[in-house]
């Protein structure tokens, strides 16, 4: 029967990728997570003479339960990553399918162990959340992109992120999937798996009720420029000075008053902090508007090269900055450059990017802003940080121009989206290319920008100064969740060694 499992895995990893954005399916994922954990559980069979009870299938074997996972876990990613593709080509992006989908050996092997307990559909839950926060940390800061809570934008579990980030958000819809799960194939735990539903969709309707309801202390006019950059046909430096160029220009036809303006990352590919013209085109397009301008370069200091926003006043001077924290692997940075290089020069692709230290909050016209650099939303200490440091909006400057058509820049704004509900602050989205976007505290996109054409959008948003539960709580309740997580990886370890024992004397003494 493991065949048939192995296509009910892949089912459940399709499921759940179509729960992200663009497609927004998000009770997709309540169906996948329901599959996954039916995928991993004992099955029965009617042995075909009448009357006869039923006969359980052997357990399902850890190294079974490793493939399981393993295949739940590829044909999720292979649907959500392709956009790496177009940026290094195929190699790189099924060899990070392959490295993702290895964490998942592990949610599989253990599964199959939880499965077997009587109400092993609530403690399956944590073991996933586990697991999901070793890929989102570990190695070289993790690969956060493909948690289950980002699936859940548009859904009723949304509001949860309020009181514990987007770990709550994942441990509710596995808890609802695997409830599901109870539900249709699990005798005597249906009423358990309709308590869990009940509950969870209560808690998730109470907290939508305070989403977004936060005091305002004053508000802010606010302009996203993009810009965008040419396709082809330039060389690199020409190239950097015409998207210069074309958000400063395009922030020069303002013709409304602003407060600040907000440039994506990469708007000057030439240093607009060292550089003398690049600094002077960007003020004068901030004179042109009477308001900063929040850019996005390259800079290098004592330390090497920075992926830095930096606030460009009218008079030229610089303000505050900041200094990129959670760079990306194999992209800005390259882990073991000299050791893989031996196997393709593709690494020579990737920068050597150092990584900032800062609180990700700069001032621009007496506003706090909060900064988090295209990669870093999916981190969940980026905003957390700067909004207890005293942000009062929130910002997510990105360069989506590598990734052309792709799902990359929806997928990623469903992340503000969640960043907004989570810390109850606007969030101003500016993409080179777009898709740029504002979405309000209660995560709502107020409106966005289409692909590849110059925009910008303005709009009069709310500051705020208040922290949610979930900015001072929810690394506790995640780092909760994960001690439960591994603990029940112990028992079910602690719980597979005696019965292995035994059923090897059993196989003794019947031979004997």
């Amino acid at each position: 029967m493991l065949p048939l499992r192995l296509l009910v895995a892949a089912a459940s990893g399709a499921l759940v990728a179509a729960s992200f954005q663009p497609a927004g399916w998000w009770p997709a994922a309540l169906v996948g997570m329901a599959l996954l954990f039916a995928a991993l559980k004992p099955w029965r069979r009617r042995l075909g003479v009448a009357g006869a009870p039923d006969e359980r299938y052997p357990y399902p074997k850890a190294s079974s339960g490793a493939l399981i996972g393993f295949v739940h876990a590829a044909a999720q990613y292979l649907i959500l990553l392709p956009w790496i593709a177009s940026f290094v080509g195929a190699m790189p992006y099924l060899a990070l399918v392959v490295a993702l989908s290895l964490y998942a050996l592990l949610t599989g092997a253990l599964g199959v162990l939880v499965a077997r307990w009587r109400l092993g559909f609530l403690a399956f839950p944590f073991l996933y959340v586990a697991v999901e926060y070793a890929r989102s940390h570990f190695p070289w800061g993790g690969f956060a992109w493909v948690r289950l809570a980002w699936g859940q934008v548009g859904g009723p579990l949304e509001a949860l992120t309020r009181w514990g980030g987007p770990a709550l958000v994942s441990l509710a819809a596995a808890l609802v999937g695997c409830a599901l799960a109870a539900l249709v194939g699990l005798r005597g735990r249906r009423v358990a798996g309709l308590v869990v539903i009940f509950a969870v969709t209560l808690a998730a309707l109470l907290a939508g009720s305070r989403v977004g309801s936060g005091e305002v202390t004053g508000t802010a006019r606010v302009a996203a420029v993009q810009g965008n950059v040419p396709r082809t046909g330039l060389d690199e430096t020409r190239q950097a000075l015409t998207v210069l160029n074309n958000h400063a220009e395009v922030t020069e036809r303002i013709d409304e008053d602003v407060d600040l303006v907000i440039w994506p990352e990469n708007s000057s590919d030439v240093d607009a902090v060292d550089n003398p013209k690049a600094r002077t085109r960007v003020a004068r397009a901030a004179r042109a508007v009477d308001a900063p301008v929040l850019v996005g370069t390259r800079t290098t200091d004592e330390v090497g090269e920075r992926n830095t926003m930096a606030v460009i006043e009218t008079s030229g001077r610089v303000g505050d900055v900041h200094h990129k924290k959670y760079l990306q692997p194999f992209g800005e940075t390259m882990p073991l450059r000299d050791t893989l290089r031996h196997v393709t020069d593709l690494v020579d692709y990737a920068g050597d990017f150092k990584p900032g230290n800062g609180n990700g909050v700069v001032e621009m016209a007496g506003v706090r802003l909060g900064v988090a650099t295209c990669y870093e939303v999916a981190f969940d200490p980026a905003y957390r940080d700067a909004v207890d440091a005293g942000a009062e909006l929130l910002a997510t400057p990105t360069n989506n121009a590598t990734f052309g058509e792709t799902d990359m820049t929806y997928q990623q704004m469903a992340m503000s989206r969640l960043r907004a509900i989570e810390h109850d602050r606007a969030v101003v989205v500016a993409a080179t290319t777009g898709s740029s976007a504002i979405i309000n505290p209660d995560g709502t996109v107020e409106e966005k920008t289409e692909l590849w054409r110059p925009a910008t959008l303005i709009y009069e948003l709310p500051l705020k100064e208040t922290r949610t539960p979930a900015t001072w709580a929810s690394f506790w309740l995640e780092l909760g969740a994960v001690i439960m997580g591994c603990a029940i990886a112990a028992a079910a370890l602690l719980g597979a060694a005696p019965a292995g024992l035994n059923r090897r004397a059993a196989t003794v003494r019947s031979a004997a």
